[in-house]
């Protein structure tokens, strides 16, 4: 099959999963593209791109993409709808908000020859919105929109596919839940450096990652007499100046050493426990990741990671900065005590593989591709398409 997967921002663990299925898919001798958001943007994995490039029969495209929905998505569409055209695809596959409008809004009209399968991966994506705000009633009304243009939507997890339906609905499509995979190598040990920290904090600093939550709670384990407690925090995004700032203010310059993105394994060793105080997530690679490496981890109890945990659940903390505290404490009083409450990695690693993962979705695309090619939609030209009808 010729795959292009759609995603706006190539950071996180959204470019993981992927980075890690294109991947898989052109190992498997598929023909795969990737379009995504132009460089510039603090936190873009560049390098994750880079290296993924080689792998990319249909190539890698940069069209610059608007995280908020405005009037450029509709020249952001067209730029996308060249591209498809030139590519003919027989899968178009959108990851996140912005990348599954596009791959489902232009999708049917992305090959003149027989019409493609389109596919859906949220991610998270718009389903962390309130229902009763106006933004996510916006979102929510788009998304129950563009089922009538989308052959199966994949979800991360039961909890994320759950989520659509309280919020959107029972989807008008059809639906599959693919649990994010590992590499083997991914389930070798990592070990902690001499002088490690207590505690890591690895991933976007935005406020839905709990950034701020993570230095409070340091904050208040110093005032109650932790006076000698250390972390690293490892990452970029929106949020990192006031980070930065909330640090600062709380005296914490010695206690919080700051460091740029890196790869997970390699920030691991950097401290004895992950913590991960998440407001909303999907289902966090980051979790796998330590987890797999046999990590201790402080993990709040949303989205997917219950999944994750099995019948480790009860490890798992709510998203407030009491319940943060009181674990970070534990863990600093019994270090070997969160360690023992993890789930282990043999069970870990049959339940999580990028292999298992792969297989799954480019099963679902051949799935949808029959589908689409079945009971073929009439596609609305909308004013996303070129007026002229020279558009490759």
């Amino acid at each position: 099959m010729r795959i292009v997967h759609v995603l706006r921002a190539p950071m996180g663990g959204v470019l993981r999963h992927v980075r890690d299925l294109a991947r898989a898919q052109a190992e498997a001798g598929h023909a795969v593209g990737l379009v995504c958001d132009v460089q510039g943007t603090q936190g873009y994995d560049e390098a994750a791109l880079e290296a993924l490039a080689p792998k990319l029969a249909l190539g890698l495209h940069r069209v610059r993409m608007a995280r908020s929905i405005g009037f450029a998505d509709i020249a952001s569409a067209r730029k996308i709808l060249k591209i498809l055209r030139r590519l003919g695809p027989d899968a178009v596959h959108g990851h996140g908000a912005k990348g599954g409008v596009y791959a489902r809004a232009i999708g049917r009209l992305a090959n003149r020859n027989a019409p493609p399968a389109r596919l859906y991966s949220p991610h998270g994506g718009s389903l962390h919105y309130d229902p009763e705000s106006t933004a996510g009633k916006v979102y929510f009304a788009i998304e129950r929109l563009l089922e009538r243009h989308c052959e199966t939507i994949l979800f991360v997890a039961d909890h994320e596919r759950a989520a659509y339906r309280a919020k959107i609905g029972a989807p008008r499509c059809a639906t599959r839940v693919v649990h994010n995979g590992l590499t083997p190598a991914e389930f070798t040990p990592v070990l902690t450096a001499p002088d490690a920290a207590d505690f890591l904090f690895i991933g976007e600093m935005r406020r839905l990652k709990g950034p701020d939550l993570f230095v409070d709670a340091l904050a208040a384990l110093s005032d109650g007499g932790k006076t000698s407690v250390s972390a690293v925090m490892v990452g970029a995004g929106p949020d990192r100046a006031a980070i930065e700032a909330r640090i600062a203010e709380a005296g914490l310059g010695d206690v919080v050493a700051l460091r740029p993105p890196m790869p997970a394994r390699a920030a691991f060793a950097l401290a004895r426990t992950v913590v991960m105080p998440s407001r909303a997530e999907a289902m966090p690679y980051i979790v796998l990741e330590a987890l797999a490496a046999g990590r201790p981890l402080i993990a709040t109890d949303v989205g997917g990671i219950a999944e994750i945990m099995g019948g480790h659940g009860d490890a798992l903390i709510a998203p407030t900065l009491p319940d943060l505290t009181a674990a970070m404490a534990a863990a600093l009083d019994d270090p070997g005590a969160l360690g023992r409450r993890m789930p282990p990695v043999d069970t870990l690693r049959q339940r999580f593989s990028t292999a298992a993962m792969a297989e799954a979705i480019t099963n679902a695309c051949r799935e949808a591709l029959l589908q689409a090619r079945k009971s073929p939609d009439r596609a609305v030209k909308r004013a996303i398409e070129p007026r002229s009808s020279n558009v490759s």
